[in-house]
């Protein structure tokens, strides 16, 4: 990874938040009552704030008043105010995050669920693409973000900015304009600092932001493939990778913890040179006798007031721009475009048999180098059809393109005489159910992984459907039956295992259309004559792609197709193709060769 990264400037990221909060809006507006009640909230439980200590004043000049006056009914009273004004502050401050916390707490589900939804719309070609590690960093700390943004500006931000502008108000109506003067003026340096620096100090946390992310991917990436690392005896090296990004990110951590204490230090300072300044001025109002005991009270109780949640300024100022830059990124997500999308006028694709038409089909992934030329082919209703290739002939694409992963680049695919690319794709999918040659289960129990077909299935029905896949004995015998968790990809079950799995899932599904994607060239012999003659049952009845390797398996199909570097050389049955003695006699005295010599 390169050793520098580069970084909006300022401008740019300027537009950039403001951008992103504009975005963000409409998720709060959505409850725009809760938001002007706990605006309203906050507004009164300043005010009571700042009434404190005017209140507190008045009960210190009280006891300089003459002994005759009511020495207990005024204090007495003032108290009782004082008592009720402090309970106002805390009152009306957690109604507001009471209010106001269904706000937060919907607009970070909203979003999340909105991000989620969009990358499983998203094409088949993004999340080939995607590192899994990074995209999740950032979903986890976008959608983190929008909870502290809204805090740190609701909960803040702004109940200073009003508290400062109350104080200014009170200082500048009741003393001299030198006390408004001062405090302004400090908060101005002591605000222009804290975004200078804060500024500086963010470019550091992305970079750091960008080797955290660097670092988990690689960390994911290598315990995906656990096993992998450990058939090469890899483990050294994996661990000398992952900490080589490790130590960019360390440096780029050191440098944020320094920098945050050039910050403090200079904020340390220019409070300190802002309350001697103002103690100064009120001490010289005491002593001449323009001011009272209570007023210095009342002025020292001011500026602790608004420097104390100004000390958290710049940590706050440099978490909403961090929590900017991450709500940026995550709705960056949902800016990616979706290549696979429904027409407007989509129309879901009828219950009952479907025939399935490739008509004169070409796709590439690449524009420089095409995968499929001129495929044309026909399945009709009930009936099987296999393709077989060499490696990279382009076989899986065909059901990649039947599941409309991807949009044909030419010609047209048609269920029902009806092209595919005006139908729903809910509708179509549900009318396809796939054995793949690497089933992937989830890690959870074989249980949930079969009732996967068809996720409302009654327990009855996926029982059945594991007996169909001949996997009902094999779970009986498990300790915890059903209930057995599979491990994370499945990897507790062995290969047949799995297979079975993926079987009774397709059979609980019951789609009119089903593929078989080289379902058992992953198996053993013995497993494979075992599973192929429940692949053969359950496509009974049923319109069936089967994509293979081993020609064996595909010896009953209606119709077999030879493809070669994405066009079709030969078609036929198999005994019309072992007749025409081409590449697929060929194919088949190779692995019957092949067979042979492996059972010697």
């Amino acid at each position: 990874m390169p050793s520098t990264i580069a970084l909006p400037g300022p401008d740019l990221a300027q537009r950039r938040d403001w951008e992103t909060i504009k975005s963000l809006m409409p998720y709060l507006w959505a409850w725009k009552w809760r938001v002007i009640f706990a605006l309203t909230c906050l507004i009164t439980a300043k005010l009571a704030n700042v009434s404190v200590p005017l209140i507190f004043k008045d009960i210190i000049d009280s006891f300089t008043l003459p002994r005759e006056q009511s020495m207990l009914m005024v204090p007495l009273g003032l108290l009782a105010t004082y008592g009720v004004l402090r309970f106002s502050t805390g009152l009306f401050t957690e109604l507001r995050e009471i209010i106001f916390a269904r706000v937060t707490q919907r607009a970070q589900r909203t979003i999340a669920l909105q991000v989620f939804e969009h990358m499983h719309a998203l094409s088949l070609r993004f999340h080939l693409e995607r590192q899994t590690g990074g995209l999740t960093r950032d979903i986890e700390r976008g959608t983190r973000a929008v909870g502290s943004l809204i805090s740190y500006t609701i909960y803040s931000i702004l109940p200073t900015l009003i508290e400062i502008a109350l104080v200014l108000g009170i200082l500048i109506a009741r003393y001299d304009t030198s006390f408004a003067i001062i405090t302004l003026v400090t908060l101005s340096v002591y605000v222009t600092y804290t975004i200078i620096v804060t500024n500086w100090r963010t470019k550091i946390r992305r970079e750091a932001n960008e080797f955290d992310s660097a670092a988990n991917v690689r960390a994911v990436d290598s315990l995906i493939n656990y096993e992998t690392v450990k058939y090469f005896n890899n483990e050294r090296w994996e661990a000398e990778r992952y900490d080589a990004q490790l130590q960019l990110w360390e440096v780029a951590q050191v440098r944020t913890q320094v920098s945050l204490s050039y910050l403090n230090l200079g904020q340390a300072l220019i409070v300190a040179f802002g309350v001697t300044a103002m103690m100064w001025r009120a001490t010289v109002g005491v002593v001449s006798g323009t001011m009272t005991v209570g007023d210095i009270v009342l002025v020292n109780a001011f500026l602790m007031q608004l420097y104390m949640p100004l000390n958290h300024l710049g940590v706050l100022y440099r978490e909403i721009r961090q929590s900017l830059t991450d709500i940026e990124r995550l709705f960056g997500l949902l800016t990616h475009n979706r290549e696979v999308q429904d027409a407007p006028d989509a129309r879901a694709l009828a219950a009952g048999p479907c025939s399935v038409d490739f008509d004169n089909v070409g796709f590439s992934y690449d524009p420089n180098r095409a995968i499929l030329d001129d495929v044309r082919f026909s399945i009709p209703a009930g009936r099987s059809l296999a393709v077989v290739g060499h490696s990279g002939s382009g076989k899986s694409t065909l059901a990649r393109l039947l599941y409309r992963f991807y949009d044909v680049s030419s010609g047209g695919i048609r269920i029902n005489g009806s092209d595919i690319r005006g139908l729903g794709q809910a509708s179509l999918r549900a009318a396809i159910g796939i054995v793949p040659q690497d089933t992937v289960l989830f890690n959870d129990t074989i249980f949930y992984n079969i009732q996967y077909g068809r996720p409302m299935a009654p327990r009855e029905d996926v029982i059945e459907a594991a007996r169909a896949a001949h996997l009902h004995e094999f779970i009986e015998r498990l300790p915890d039956g059903y209930e057995t968790r599979v491990g994370e990809r499945g990897l507790k079950l062995s290969g047949g295992e799995k297979q079975r799995v993926a079987i009774a899932r397709a059979l609980l599904k019951n789609p009119p259309i089903l593929i078989f994607d080289e379902a058992t060239s992953a198996l053993d012999s013995k497993t494979e004559k075992s599973i192929q003659a429940e692949l053969d049952h359950v496509a009974q009845g049923h319109t069936t792609l089967i994509i293979a390797h081993r020609l064996s398996t595909i010896m009953n199909a209606d119709e077999i197709l030879v493809l070669d570097n994405g066009r079709i050389v030969e078609r036929g049955s198999h005994r019309e193709l072992l007749a025409r003695n081409d590449i697929y006699a060929q194919m088949w005295a190779l692995q019957q060769q092949e067979k042979t010599a492996e059972a010697d």
